[in-house]
């Protein structure tokens, strides 16, 4: 970050801040800008600077509850696997899956009430 003072010439803004961003970077930068209908990059990182925010959104919970939801696609498709080949079903397979769900159901809840 560099700052120049040089108000020689007059302008109400005499301080300069200078930053590099990648080419990818830029391209994202000038998409948001079109996003927004405008295209004085100074005007909008002046706005955004001054008047953005960021959301730092914490997804342990969510991380938690995919990782429970690919534990049971793994059980379930066992239990296909074995309906499939034995023809045969067991009421212990439905009670698993009833608890899975609601395992599920219960970490969403709790997720949910987190983010309050």
């Amino acid at each position: 970050m560099e700052n120049i003072n040089d108000s020689t010439d007059g302008r109400k803004r005499d301080i300069m801040i200078r930053f590099r961003v990648t080419e990818a970077e830029r391209d994202l930068i000038y998409e948001k800008m079109d996003l927004l209908g405008t295209n004085n990059l100074a005007a909008y990182m002046r706005k955004i600077a001054i008047d953005g925010y960021i959301i730092n959104i914490d997804t342990t919970d969510l991380k938690a509850i995919a990782a429970e939801c690919q534990k049971i696609g793994i059980n379930i498709n066992q239990i296909a696997r074995r309906v499939n080949s034995t023809t045969r079903i067991y009421e212990q397979d439905f009670d698993d899956m009833k608890r899975w769900i609601a395992e599920i159901w219960r970490l969403l809840r709790l997720s949910l009430l987190r983010a309050r």
